[in-house]
C-alpha cells in the first residue's frame, strides 16, 4: 500500500489549503454520518432557558428537581436545585453535508457569559455538588460518548461555556458544579465522580468516558483514572494543578489567612492580574502580592468592573482559602497515583499561565503517563478555555483523540470539519496558494481538457493516484481546491508516522499534523482503504509513497511505483472510478542539493537517519527494490523564487461491472500499467504546456494581479 503526505517536514507543507477565490455554501462530501433524533433533556441556569424557550417545545420548568427524576435512568442521583429544565426536540440533519448558513445561527459565547451566568448559577446557591448539562449541547451525533467538565477552583462548572454548542454535537456533555458555600473534601469529590464514571461504564461498557478537567479538575481527573484503570477513560486536561508545589499562589494561603477583611475585597482583582496578559504583571511572591493589594486599597474601588465583583461572589476569601488548600491535597493524591494511569491523555498547556509552570509540567507528566500526548497554546493564560485561541472540539479532534467505541476508527469515527474550521486553516496557508498559483487542469467524459474540476466524478467510491513532489507540497493547493470547487473532502492516505511514534526523537511532534488529520487523512492500510471505498469516499494514494516524496537529486517527476498491483483489484471491487494524475512544479521553488545517497557517506548524517527510521513505523519491509527503501530522512534543498504549480488530473478507468475480469491478476496488472502510463503522460503532458505560459514566473503573475486585482485568476498556456 501506498501512502500520502509521505514527508517527515512539518506538517504545514502538506497540510495545507487553498483559499477560495469565490464564495462557497460549505457543504461536504464524505462518509455518512447519522444525526442522533432523541429528545434532549438538560439541567441549566434560568437564563439558559430563557434564551433557548422561544425556540424548543414542548418545556417546562421546575425549580427543584431530581436530574435522575429528568433523566429517568438515573445516571446521577444528586439534587439539582433552583435551576430549570426543559425537553428540547432535535431535528435529524446530515452529518457529511453542513450549510455555512447555519454557522451564523450558532451561540457564540463569551467571557461575558460566563460571568452573567454564574452570577444566575450561584444565586440561593445550596447543597451538595451535582451535575448539570448545558441547553446548548443538546444536538449530537448517534452513540456520542459522555463527556465529563470537572472545573477548577471557580468550581462554577461553566468554564467550557465557550464550547459547549460544538462539543455538544459530538459529545454527551455533562458538568459538575460545586456550591460556593459547599466543602466536600477532596477524597469525598473524587468518589462522586469515580461512581458517575462506574455508572455510565456499567450503562455503555464499550464505549469510552471523557473526563476534561482544569486545573483543580485536571487533578481530581487523574485520580479517577488511575483508580479505574480497567474502564476505557480518555482524559483531557487543561493546565493540571499537579505542579501547585510550584505555584506562586502557595504563599497566598497562609496570607488569606490573616488578612483583615477590608483588605479582602481586592482579591479577585489580584487573581485577574494572574491571567496571561502581558499587559499584566506576574506575582513573584508574597511581598508583590503585598504590594498589590496596597497599590489597589489606593486605587478608586468603584472603577473595578462588575466583572470582578462577580468574581468575588464566587471565590469570596474563605471559599479560595477552602480552594487552595484543597489544591494541595488533589496535587498530592495525584501524584502518588501517576505510575497506576493507563488511560489515554491529551493535555493543554498554556505558555502565559502564571498561575503554574504549564509547560514544564507537560513535559513532566508526559514522561509518567504511557499514552499521552501534548498540545501547546504559546500565547494563552491559566484559564484557557475561557480564552481565544483555542476550539476544544477542534483539538480532540486534530489529536485524534475522538472516539466512539473501544478502538479508534479513521472511517466512522472522522467528523468532517465544520465551515469555520475549513476557513481557519486555508486563512493559515494562503501564502502558499498565492505564491504557486496553482493551474489545475481535469478532462470531461468526451476527452476534453479543461480548466478546473469539472471533470471530476462527483459521486464516490473514486481514487486519485498520482505522483508525489517533492516533500509532499502539492497537497496544500490540491485538496484545498477540490474542497471550495467541489465541496469534496479528499481522504489521503497517509504514512503512519503522521499518527504514531515508535519513539520519542527528531521527528516532528503529531501536533504538527493534527490540520491534515482534521481533513480526513487515514494511516494507510488495507483496512482503512477498503473502509473508505466501501463508504463510497474520494480517496487520494500515492503509490510511489515516502521514495517519491523524499526523491534523490535528478529523479524529479519519476514515478516510484511497485512492480505489482497494490490497489486494483480492491478498487474494483466496489466498483471506484481510478483517476489517474501528474503534478509539475517542484523545480520552479526549490532544488535538492544533499540528498539521501550524499548523506549517508556521512557518519553522522547515517546515524540521524537511523535514529529517524527507527521512530517511524516501517512500511513495505517485505519488498525489493527502491520502492523499498522507506528511510526517512531531511533532504537539503535551495529554494528558488517560486514558480508555478500545474496538475493534470486525466480520464478516469471505469471499474464498475469489472470486478471477476479483474480477480484476475494478469488482466488487474494489465489495467495496472495503463494508469502508470497514463499518470507518465500526465506529467509528460504539463512539462511541455508549461514552458508555453507567460505567467509561469512569479514577477508577470504579481503584475497581472496589480492590474487586475490579488483575487483575480492569473491566465495559463492555451489549452
Amino acid at each position: 500500500m501506498a501512502a500520502t503526505g509521505a514527508c517527515v517536514f512539518h506538517g504545514v507543507l502538506f497540510s495545507a489549503f487553498r483559499r477560495d477565490r469565490t464564495s462557497f455554501n460549505g457543504t461536504f462530501k464524505s462518509s455518512p454520518i447519522a444525526i442522533h433524533n432523541a429528545p434532549r433533556f438538560a439541567a441549566v441556569p434560568t437564563t439558559s432557558m430563557d434564551q433557548v424557550a422561544s425556540s424548543s417545545s414542548p418545556e417546562e420548568t421546575a425549580s427543584t428537581s431530581s436530574v435522575g427524576d429528568l433523566f429517568g435512568n438515573a445516571r446521577f442521583d444528586k439534587t439539582y436545585k433552583y435551576a430549570t429544565t426543559a425537553i428540547v426536540g432535535v431535528g435529524a440533519e446530515n452529518g457529511t453535508r453542513f450549510n455555512s448558513g447555519s454557522e451564523d445561527t450558532e451561540v457564540r459565547r463569551s467571557l461575558n457569559d460566563y460571568f452573567e451566568q454564574s452570577v444566575e448559577l450561584i444565586r440561593s446557591d445550596n447543597g451538595p455538588p451535582r451535575w448539570f448539562s448545558p441547553l446548548e449541547s443538546g444536538s449530537r451525533i448517534d452513540n456520542s460518548p459522555m463527556l465529563l467538565f470537572l472545573p477548577g477552583i471557580d468550581g462554577v462548572g461553566l468554564g467550557l461555556i465557550k464550547h459547549h454548542q460544538r462539543l455538544g454535537k459530538i459529545f454527551d456533555v455533562w458538568c459538575l458544579h460545586i456550591p460556593v458555600k459547599d466543602r466536600t473534601p477532596f477524597t469525598e469529590l473524587l468518589k462522586l465522580v469515580e461512581k458517575t464514571v462506574k455508572d455510565e461504564h456499567r450503562r455503555s461498557p464499550k464505549k469510552p468516558i471523557y473526563l476534561a478537567g482544569e486545573s483543580l479538575g485536571a487533578c481530581l481527573a487523574l485520580s479517577v483514572a488511575a483508580r479505574n484503570p480497567h474502564i476505557d477513560i480518555i482524559l483531557i486536561l487543561s493546565n493540571p494543578a499537579t505542579s501547585f508545589s510550584k505555584s506562586p499562589l502557595q504563599p497566598v494561603v497562609s496570607l488569606l489567612e490573616f488578612m483583615p477583611e477590608s483588605l479582602q475585597v481586592s482579591l479577585p482583582y489580584i487573581l485577574n492580574l494572574l491571567k496571561g496578559d502581558a499587559s499584566r504583571l506576574s506575582l513573584a511572591g508574597v511581598g508583590d502580592i503585598l504590594q498589590r493589594i496596597v497599590s489597589e486599597l489606593s486605587q478608586d474601588l468603584g472603577a473595578v468592573s462588575s466583572n470582578l465583583s462577580v468574581l468575588a461572589d464566587i471565590l469570596p476569601v474563605e471559599t479560595l482559602i477552602w480552594k487552595l488548600n484543597m489544591l494541595k491535597s488533589a496535587s498530592a493524591d495525584s501524584n502518588s497515583r501517576l505510575h497506576a494511569i493507563k488511560a489515554q491523555t491529551l493535555i493543554l498547556c498554556s505558555g502565559r499561565d502564571q498561575l503554574l509552570p504549564s509547560m514544564e509540567e507537560g513535559g513532566r507528566l508526559r514522561q509518567f503517563l504511557p499514552k499521552c500526548e501534548i498540545r501547546r497554546f504559546s500565547n494563552n493564560g491559566h484559564f484557557l478555555f475561557l480564552e481565544d485561541g483555542l476550539d476544544l472540539a477542534t483539538t480532540i479532534r486534530g489529536a485524534s483523540f475522538y472516539r466512539r467505541s473501544q478502538y479508534l476508527d479513521y472511517v466512522s469515527d472522522f467528523i468532517p470539519p465544520s465551515p469555520a474550521e475549513v476557513r481557519k486553516i486555508f486563512e493559515e496557508f494562503s501564502l502558499v496558494n498565492f505564491a504557486t498559483s496553482p493551474v489545475l487542469l481535469s478532462t470531461l467524459e468526451d476527452g476534453r481538457i479543461v480548466r478546473g474540476l469539472a471533470g471530476i466524478p462527483e459521486e464516490g467510491p473514486v481514487l486519485f493516484v498520482g505522483y508525489h513532489m517533492l516533500l509532499g507540497l502539492e497537497l496544500a493547493p490540491m485538496v484545498g481546491q477540490f474542497f471550495t470547487e467541489k465541496n469534496i473532502i479528499l481522504r489521503g492516505m497517509a504514512h503512519p508516522l503522521m499518527f504514531i511514534k515508535m519513539k520519542e526523537g527528531r521527528l516532528p511532534d503529531l501536533a504538527s499534523y493534527d490540520s491534515f488529520r482534521m481533513m480526513g487523512a487515514v494511516p494507510v492500510t488495507a483496512k482503512n482503504f477498503y473502509k473508505l471505498l466501501s463508504t463510497k469516499s474520494h480517496v487520494l494514494l500515492y503509490p510511489g509513497g515516502m521514495r517519491e516524496a523524499l526523491h534523490r537529486k535528478g529523479e524529479a517527476y519519476k514515478l516510484f511505483w511497485p512492480e505489482q498491483s497494490e490497489f486494483i483489484r480492491m478498487a474494483a471491487r466496489f466498483g471506484a472510478k481510478i483517476v489517474p494524475f501528474g503534478v509539475v512544479g517542484e523545480d520552479d521553488i526549490s532544488e535538492v542539493v544533499f540528498d539521501y545517497e550524499d548523506q549517508m557517506k556521512i557518519p553522522l548524517f547515517k546515524k540521524q537517519i537511523e535514529e529517524l527510521t527507527s521512530e517511524a513505523v516501517r512500511l513495505r519491509a517485505h519488498m525489493n527494490g527502491e520502492v523499498a527503501n522507506q528511510d526517512v530522512h531531511f533532504p537539503g534543498i535551495i529554494p528558488k523564487l517560486p514558480g508555478r504549480f500545474y496538475y493534470y488530473f486525466g480520464k478516469p478507468f471505469e471499474t464498475e461491472g469489472r470486478k471477476e475480469e479483474l480477480r484476475n491478476r494478469e488482466k488487474a496488472h494489465e489495467l495496472y500499467l495503463q494508469v502508470k502510463g497514463e499518470v507518465e503522460n500526465c506529467l509528460a503532458y504539463l512539462t511541455n504546456k508549461r514552458e508555453s505560459d507567460p505567467y509561469r514566473q512569479l514577477w508577470p503573475r504579481l503584475a497581472y494581479q496589480a492590474k487586475h486585482g490579488f483575487t483575480a485568476e492569473v491566465p495559463t498556456f492555451e489549452i
